[in-house]
C-alpha cells in the first residue's frame, strides 16, 4: 500500500492556480456541533470592529465607526499600520475588501474606491465618484473572477455595480424589481461560491444571481422577526453568514436562504458584545468575528477530514489540480 501511494504521488501534477483548495475539498468538510472558540484577543487603534477584511492569518484589516481603519496583528492585537483618508464607516460600514492580490480596496472621504499596495507603499484611484446622485456603501473583490461589487444607495434605493479589476463598469444590478426596490442601504456586500451576490441591507439580506436576477430575501428567524444585518461573509461549504444587531446573534444560513443555525450568540465564549464584522479565512478554514467592545474572535467550526475510501480515491488523485504554497 505504501508503495502504491508513493508512486502515485509522483505522478501527482502542481499546478498553480491561485484557489486554496482541492476540487472536491467541500466534500471531506462537516459542521462541529458547536464552534470552538480558537483566540480573542483585543483590537488597539479602533473603537470597536466593525468591518474586517482578511489578508493572512497573521493580520487582517479593521474599521470602526469612526474614521479608522488599520492593519491588525491577530497574534497580538497590534495597529501594523493605518489608512490617513478612509469615509466615514457610520454611513459606509462595509468600506473595504482585499483583493487576491492582498491588496486593500477601500472607499476614502471623496467617496473614491482606492488600491493600497500590498506593500503599502503606494495608492490608486480605481473608481472616481462622479455621479453625486448616488454614494458607494459597501465594496468587496471577488476571489473567483477579481471583479469589484460596490453597494451603491441613493434616495431611498440603492443598486450593485460590478466593475473589473482596473475599474470598468461591467453590469448593474437594477435597484428596481419590477414590483419593488431590491435594495435601500447596502451596508455590507459579499458573494457565495456559486456566484450569487449577497448583501446586508438596512433590515433584510438580499442574494442575487451573479447575472442579477433576485433568489430571495432573508429578515430574520422565524418568519416575521426583526433582523438588523451587519457583516456578511460565506463559507467553504456555501453557508451564508450574517450578524444581525438585533437578537446580537451570528446567524447561519444555506446557499438557499434557509435558517440553520444560530452559530453564535452572547451566550457564546469571546462573544462579550454585539458582533458585526465577520470575515472567512479560506486557508485555515476558521471565523474572524469583530465585536462592538474592540474585541476580534476567532472561531473553528468545521471539521476537516481526509477522507480515504480505498484505491479509487487514491487513482482519483492522479486526476486532481493541486495547488501550492501561497
Amino acid at each position: 500500500m505504501v508503495n502504491m501511494v508513493v508512486n502515485l504521488m509522483k505522478g501527482m501534477r502542481l499546478v498553480e492556480t491561485g484557489k486554496r483548495q482541492a476540487p472536491g475539498t467541500e466534500l471531506l468538510l462537516t459542521l462541529m456541533s458547536s464552534p470552538v472558540l480558537q483566540k480573542s484577543l483585543s483590537v488597539t487603534g479602533v473603537d470597536d470592529c466593525r468591518h474586517i477584511s482578511f489578508v493572512t492569518p497573521d493580520r487582517v484589516w479593521v474599521s470602526d465607526n469612526r474614521y479608522n481603519l488599520i492593519l491588525t496583528d491577530t497574534a497580538t492585537g497590534k495597529k501594523l499600520h493605518s489608512v490617513e483618508n478612509p469615509l466615514h464607516s457610520w454611513s459606509t460600514p462595509g468600506l473595504h475588501t482585499v483583493n487576491c492580490d492582498s491588496e486593500l480596496i477601500y472607499i476614502d472621504k471623496d467617496k473614491n474606491i482606492n488600491k493600497l499596495s500590498s506593500d503599502m507603499k503606494t495608492t490608486a484611484t480605481l473608481i472616481k465618484h462622479t455621479d453625486k446622485t448616488w454614494k458607494p456603501r459597501c465594496v468587496y473583490s471577488s476571489p473567483s473572477s477579481g471583479d469589484l461589487l460596490v453597494g451603491i444607495s441613493g434616495r431611498d434605493t440603492g443598486k450593485v455595480m460590478r466593475y473589473d479589476n482596473t475599474g470598468k463598469h461591467k453590469q448593474t444590478i437594477p435597484h428596481n424589481n419590477r414590483r419593488h426596490d431590491l435594495y435601500e442601504f447596502p451596508c455590507y456586500i459579499a458573494e457565495n461560491n456559486n456566484g450569487d451576490v449577497l448583501v446586508s441591507d438596512y433590515d433584510h439580506v438580499v442574494v442575487t444571481s451573479g447575472k442579477g436576477v433576485h433568489r430571495f430575501s432573508y429578515g430574520g428567524h422565524p418568519s416575521g422577526s426583526l433582523l438588523w444585518p451587519r457583516g456578511i461573509c460565506t463559507d467553504v461549504m456555501s453557508h451564508i453568514l450574517v450578524s444581525d444587531a438585533y437578537t446580537n446573534t451570528v446567524q447561519m444560513l444555506d446557499r438557499g436562504g434557509q435558517f440553520l443555525s444560530y452559530l453564535l450568540t452572547t451566550q457564546s465564549p469571546g462573544i462579550l458584545d454585539r458582533p458585526f464584522g465577520l470575515s472567512y479565512d479560506i486557508t485555515n478554514h476558521v471565523l474572524y468575528v469583530g465585536i462592538y467592545n474592540k474585541t476580534l474572535s476567532v472561531y473553528r467550526y468545521i471539521n476537516r477530514h481526509l477522507a480515504l475510501s480505498g484505491k479509487s480515491h487514491y487513482l482519483s488523485l492522479l486526476t486532481c489540480n493541486y495547488t501550492t504554497p501561497d
